[in-house]
């Protein structure tokens, strides 16, 4: 897109970029990501972090990859990029971080998910969170949930004093499958923190829908991005440069009004207050008979051999199938017999799941089990019951996109968001 074009683009749009209302003070954040794991949109949402970071007091920049390999040096390494470009940024905009500021609060928290007791051994990242979070301050320190859930459940573990010093925005969905056991610890021990689980809502920010909407995740990048400075010629790397930013809403709800008010219409979304988070527990295989919403907490629990193994030990795993790749699970022995395993759905399907074991006489079982769309589904005598301050995704059946819950809370925003974005990259060329 030529200049002029691109400038009468954003002229026919003004009035409704006009929609985002202004943040009373600007807000403490700290950003938990598994970056650089399998799954590459948070190196967008990161760029796009990086080139809005004046609406923000960036206090942390934490690796918590619950699954695969993201590390600090792959944030690390997007700073770099923000260096080459900051130039050209600050011709535009004051009051940009510095990437030496970035990079000292740039820590690595956990590899890997969090036992079936939900916490492990301390981190750099979860140490990190408990010093930000007991900084004095009139603001509250929000945790901008990217990925795992581990060095957040392993700070309020370390210091549960913290609790009231923190709000969590989290994007759950794949996240919560993977963090089965975190949240688990989170949502029973902690129900009066103050938290936005979004599991569905998020996924509008780069559906398939395009009624609401003339630009377009699959040629954003050819129109607006074109290679436009280092973070520009980076963004082609993922996903070949089709937007995806799964964790961006988070960011998105820091930039856009009221943050005390969840229930609003924002950029990051509009949530419901909801009292209950749903936990489903079987003592025995389940059969098609058997349903649970997308995102509960499922729990089996099973009475085979006893064994002499320190309690807490993996010693089974559930096996499930996903794009045809086998996915295991980690299931634990709690001793006298007693084995467990957490589970969270991350979609509506029938799951064909198998338990298996190298524990002489654990037999190999197979079961099913049906799920369906409506997060968090009916109350169950299982439910982690929870506080005042707990929100999520809409459940009004006119805000679905498709078949994502909430979706069209963030859908109806994206034109104005990409768009608002479109002057930033406008910058690097």
């Amino acid at each position: 897109m030529n200049k002029l074009a691109f400038i009468v683009t954003l002229s026919l749009y003004s009035g409704i970029l006009m929609a985002q209302k202004p943040v009373p003070v600007k807000p403490r954040i700290l950003v938990s990501t598994d970056i650089g794991g399998t799954d590459p949109d948070d190196n967008q949402s990161m760029a796009h972090l990086l080139m809005y970071n004046e609406k923000f007091n960036i206090e942390g920049l934490v690796s918590s990859p619950s699954y695969g390999k993201g590390n600090k040096e792959e944030i690390l390494r997007m700073i770099d990029l923000y260096e080459k470009d900051l130039p050209k940024l600050m011709q535009h905009q004051s009051g940009l971080a510095t990437p030496n500021y970035l990079r000292s609060v740039t820590k690595q928290g956990v590899h890997g998910n969090a036992p079936y007791i939900g916490y492990s051994t301390a981190t750099d990242g979860s140490n990190w969170i408990i010093k930000c979070a007991k900084k004095k301050s009139t603001q509250p320190l929000w945790v901008l949930g990217w990925g795992g859930l581990e060095d957040v459940a392993q700070a309020l573990h370390d210091a549960p004093e913290i609790a009231n010093k923190i709000r969590v925005y989290w994007i759950g969905g794949p996240n919560k499958k993977w963090s089965a056991n975190s949240y688990a610890y989170i949502v029973e021990h902690f129900p009066n923190l103050w938290f936005i689980e979004v599991n569905s809502s998020y996924y509008g920010f780069f559906s398939n829908s395009n009624s609401l909407d003339s630009v377009k995740s699959s040629d954003y990048y050819d129109r607006y991005i074109q290679a436009a400075g280092y973070l520009g010629k980076d963004f082609k790397s993922y996903y070949k440069g089709d937007v995806k930013m799964g964790d961006t809403p988070s960011l998105l709800y820091m930039m856009d009004g009221d943050l005390n008010n969840p229930e609003r219409e924002s950029w990051g979304g509009s949530f419901d207050r909801f009292n209950h988070s749903s936990r489903v527990v079987f003592n025995r295989l389940t059969t098609i008979v058997d349903t649970v919403a997308f995102c509960t907490v499922v729990e089996f629990h099973l009475k085979e051999p006893e064994v002499n193994v320190p309690a807490e030990s993996v010693c089974f795993w559930m096996e499930t199938t996903y794009k045809n790749n086998v996915q295991k699970w980690s299931g634990y022995y709690l001793g006298k017999g007693e084995y467990a395993i957490r589970y969270v759905p991350k979609q509506a399907e029938v799951l064909n799941y198998k338990f298996t074991s190298n524990i002489p006489n654990f037999p190999t079982q197979e079961g099913k089990l049906v799920v369906d769309n409506l997060w968090p589904g009916k109350s169950h005598t299982t439910d982690y019951l929870l506080g005042t301050h707990w929100y999520t995704d809409k459940g009004d059946p006119k805000l679905y996109d498709g078949k994502i819950e909430g979706g069209k809370t963030i859908l109806k925003w994206r034109r104005d968001i990409l768009l608002d974005w479109a002057k930033r990259w406008e910058w690097l060329k």
